[in-house]
């Protein structure tokens, strides 16, 4: 198995700074997965483009880099079954940047957007896979049919794609607990409306009650000792009357 080892010391360093520019920006709808022990093995999950008969599928593919690279250029194979006048059966990809017009100074990113692009416009006069080369020039339709059942049996799903379906799960549980909290909180609100009502309304009988008190007749024989202040004040008058007869016998 080819390891960094077998490149040199300053391909190695140019291709760490390039791979990890590509992990931290990568090329829209390219995504690489890293392997800091090899280099010389580059895989890439490339989604297909909208518009396309590969729109909602990601396929997988590996850049192979020899020894003398980048003099040579890399060899391009998809990993991931696809109907492409330009990619074999066996995956080889035929793109002339990998072939008579590579240049030493085309970075991996270059790479990368030109097969992307293959999925956008492919060139069914070099074809690898002359079936559908031949069916895109004569019957485009029937090569996007082709080419879209491919896409459904074999490419991955677009990872984005399922997390807004949980997210959309997500909100849809948090709405339900949500319209059952507000449920809860009315029939505690009408629970709590009724045993106030219940309250109020059993106030009302012990205030009328109260106020019927006074008319009460036994409430009212109760209400005597009101009738003690005349007699309290009568104790110090007839005190006083006997005063004034015993002064007067002296007398």
């Amino acid at each position: 198995m080819a390891t960094n080892e077998n490149l040199p010391p300053n391909v190695i360093r140019q291709l760490a700074k390039e791979l990890k520019n590509l992990d931290e920006s990568p090329p829209e709808g390219i995504k690489v997965m890293v392997n800091d022990d090899d280099f010389t093995t580059i895989f890439a999950d490339i989604e297909g483009p909208a518009g396309t008969p590969y729109e909602n599928g990601v396929f997988r593919m590996k850049l192979l880099l020899s020894r003398d690279f980048p003099q040579s250029p890399p060899k391009g194979f998809f990993l991931t079954k696809i109907f492409h006048p330009n990619i074999a059966t066996s995956g080889e990809i035929c793109v002339n940047t990998l072939k008579k017009d590579w240049n030493p100074s085309l970075g991996l990113r270059h790479v990368l957007l030109v097969v992307r692009c293959l999925l956008i416009e492919p060139f069914p006069e070099s074809a690898l896979n002359e079936q559908a080369g031949k069916m895109l020039l004569e019957n485009y339709e029937e090569y996007a049919r082709h080419a879209r059942l491919y896409t459904g049996i074999h490419a991955l799903k677009p990872k984005n794609k399922s997390k807004s379906g949980a997210i959309s799960e997500s909100t849809t549980a948090l709405n339900v607990d949500q319209s059952n909290n507000v449920l809860s909180e009315k029939t505690s609100l009408s629970s709590a409306a009724l045993s106030t009502s219940a309250a109020t309304k059993a106030l009302g009988i012990n205030s009328q009650d109260q106020n019927a008190a006074p008319s009460d007749p036994v409430r009212g024989a109760s209400a005597g000792p009101k009738k003690d202040g005349p007699h309290a004040a009568k104790v110090p008058v007839d005190k006083k009357m006997d005063a004034r007869k015993k002064s007067l016998k002296r007398l």
